[in-house]
């Protein structure tokens, strides 16, 4: 699951969707290294691939543009969010140049150079309506992660007040873990805690009124953060609100109260593959997930594709 090789950078590690690489150079010579190859690196080339998953399965084919995508409107996030400390690396500290190559052409698109961080065990999730696995928990217990919620509350009502609702990251092959805010305080200490809720809650909501000036909806979103390793800081990692880590509504959709939740709550994500899947392949089986339709993937590329153009005002292509 990754680009292959690119000049001048190794491999280290492929998620569902990205693909990590750090610069070859600062590595032993015969790839003998051992330990966190992130430690060693002040820097990592993070790359979006095309790649789909759902029901923790990676699919065929992959989305065209995906990657590509994703990777614009993190950037355009993080130009809406100057004064919120984040991961790019540019411009490029004088120090890197002696060992930094250049990215290759051939991912450009779906690239970002980033600078590593300490990152904190912690998904920010923030949500501003209910709907979701929170709707489910809240109709179980009458809260979201410890926060109890006014009664009556039906799937796709907006919240009084946007809400943290954390989450523990497992290791990999094991399942993320929803925690309270108290857990969160165990894990990371208080000071860190309350800058984690704090950022989260605000990045939320300013993010959420460029939305709905654009006429969409940012319902729900998941941040990452991490530490910088000189100043401590708490820094804005990873992709931010984009369609894999974020749900969307059109707002005028939402609006329609006659119509029904499938359509008030049609996300710009990859919902589409989500349901074509639930109906066509049994999740608990042992046999691999089947390919998707032709008419899912192009649905799915042009869905992916409008949010960023309605979001930044800019052609998707």
């Amino acid at each position: 699951m990754t680009d292959g090789t690119l000049p001048g950078w190794t491999h280290v590690y492929s998620g569902k969707v990205r693909d990590l690489y750090v610069p070859t150079a600062v590595l032993d010579d015969d790839d003998t290294w051992t330990g966190d190859p992130l430690s060693l690196s002040p820097v990592v080339l993070v790359v979006a691939s095309d790649r789909v998953s759902a029901y923790d399965r990676v699919l065929e084919p992959a989305i065209p543009g995906k990657g590509a995508l994703l990777t614009r409107l993190t950037r355009w996030w993080f130009e809406q969010l100057p004064d919120v400390p984040n991961h790019l690396a540019e411009p490029l500290d004088d120090r890197w140049q002696s060992f930094l190559p250049e990215v290759p052409g051939e991912v450009a698109e779906r690239a970002t150079l980033c600078r590593t961080l300490d990152m904190f065990p912690i998904e920010c999730v923030v949500r501003g309506y209910l709907t979701g696995s929170g709707f489910k928990e809240y109709q179980a217990t009458g809260a979201i992660g410890g926060l109890q919620l006014p009664p009556g509350l039906e799937n796709g009502d907006r919240l009084p007040e946007p809400i943290f609702t954390p989450a523990w990251k497992a290791p990999l092959g094991e399942h993320d873990e929803n925690i309270s805010y108290e857990r969160t305080v165990e894990l990371v200490g208080e000071t860190v805690a309350e800058q984690l809720r704090t950022l989260s809650l605000e990045v939320f909501r300013r993010a959420s009124a460029i939305a709905e000036a654009r006429g969409v909806i940012l319902a729900d979103t998941k941040f990452e953060f991490g530490a910088d390793r000189e100043t401590g800081i708490v820094t804005l990692a990873d992709e931010v609100l984009t369609s894999d880590s974020s749900r969307y509504w059109d707002a005028a959709a939402y609006a329609r109260t006659d119509a029904p939740a499938s359509v008030r709550l049609a996300s710009f994500d990859k919902q589409i593959v989500r349901d074509w899947l639930a109906a066509n392949w049994d999740q608990d089986a042992l046999e691999e997930p089947p390919t998707l339709p032709a008419e899912i993937v192009a649905q799915t590329a042009a869905t992916y594709r409008e949010l960023f153009e309605r979001l930044s005002g800019r052609a998707g292509e």
